[in-house]
């Protein structure tokens, strides 16, 4: 399992329609909410029978914060088997560790043909965003449709016509329909909520670093300066990485931002003013944290249609996620940036808590993927 700077929880739902009459369901899914840490390392390496029970207890509350309905007929899926992760104890206590249990049901169809949709439940412990794939594997059809709040459900999914029959008619080649598509506006309002979600609440090392620019000179010059530089390098790295014209291997990505935070937090004390190579530095840094965005992106499935769009929202979901830690801080903190005292006792405190994470992740990451 990869530790990565930028991960970020997705519960993954499948809908395939494979079989007349059934659709088969894949769920990927942490259990750390609702076993913590401790007990989801001992069920991952209890045998396969211990595991199948531990699973088998957790199955009525997941089923019940992610529900499948065809119409008005909610879906009864039959549980098949599970695949559960491998990892160290210290791996199940990391959050930006993988910790992802794969789940297979099949569920049989109402008749009449009623559009599939899933509906997320409230106060359910299901991680979010759930990002809900319905296909139809023979038609080539997929749709993926993100949900990041509780209560939430899918756009329909009109699957009757595509999906194979018990009696198909000789020699019947009629082209499948595609479903209806969410409008675009949607898509880039679910995929900024995605990118925000990215940052706040869970992305702490990104966090970090923008505090680091934060506590150089707290002056809105600075910090629009250093910001939009940022911005437009980790937007340049994001979109080549994505769309396969340049990327770096994890190894070299994930210890590399963590001696970014480091670094940006230690030039705050040694030289505490803005200048071009403050300027570029930061920029070169932004390189490299788009890299780590584009490596997290790979658990995102973006649709097909509309995909700049969505891509598009996810990075401003980022920036907003940067902007609304900048504006915390700067109510925290802020209200004395012109006293005498601010730097010795806030901004050079803060940068040194900051550097001793940023090198203690580094160490970690570096050991991880190195040795």
């Amino acid at each position: 399992m990869a530790l990565q700077a930028h991960a970020l929880t997705i519960t993954q739902v499948e809908a395939s329609f494979e079989q007349p009459g059934r659709v088969e369901i894949r769920v990927q899914i942490d259990l750390t909410p609702f076993l913590g840490p401790g007990a989801y390392h001992a069920l991952s390496v209890a045998d396969g029978a211990a595991q199948r029970v531990g699973v088998e207890k957790l199955l009525p509350e997941i089923l019940q914060g992610l529900q499948l309905y065809a119409g008005a007929d909610r879906l009864q899926p039959v549980f098949e088997g599970s695949v559960l992760p491998r990892g160290t104890p210290d791996d199940f206590l990391d959050p930006m560790v993988d910790k992802y249990t794969g789940l297979r049901f099949h569920a049989t169809l109402p008749a009449g043909g009623a559009p599939l949709q899933l509906v997320v439940a409230y106060d359910t412990r299901v991680p979010h965003p759930v990002a809900f794939t319905a296909r139809v594997p023979a038609a080539g059809i997929a749709t993926t449709d993100m949900i990041d709040t509780d209560g939430a459900q899918s756009d329909p999914f009109d699957w009757a016509a595509a999906a194979p029959k018990a009696d198909p008619a000789p020699g019947a080649s009629a082209p499948a329909p595609e479903p209806p598509r969410p409008p675009w506006y949607r898509e880039l309002a679910t995929y900024l909520r995605t990118g925000f979600h990215h940052i706040v609440p869970e992305g702490t090392d990104h966090i970090l670093f923008v505090l680091g620019l934060f506590f150089l000179g707290i002056t809105w010059r600075n910090l629009l300066a250093q910001t939009t530089v940022f911005t437009v390098a980790h937007a340049t790295t994001l979109f080549l990485s994505t769309y396969g014209i340049f990327s770096l291997p994890s190894r070299w990505v994930e210890p590399a931002i963590a001696l970014s935070i480091a670094f940006i937090a230690l030039e705050n004390v040694w030289s505490p003013k803005l200048g071009p190579g403050r300027l570029a530095v930061v920029f070169c840094f932004g390189l490299v944290h788009g890299l780590g965005f584009a490596s997290s992106l790979q658990e995102v499935p973006f649709p097909r249609h509309d995909f700049l769009v969505a891509l598009l929202g996810f990075n401003f979901g980022v920036d907003f996620g940067q902007l609304f830690i900048i504006g915390l801080a700067f109510l925290a903190v802020g209200w004395f940036r012109k006293r005498p005292w601010f730097r010795a006792r806030v901004a050079v405190p803060c940068s040194l808590a900051i550097a001793a994470t940023g090198l203690f992740w580094a160490g970690q990451r570096i050991l991880f993927y190195w040795f």
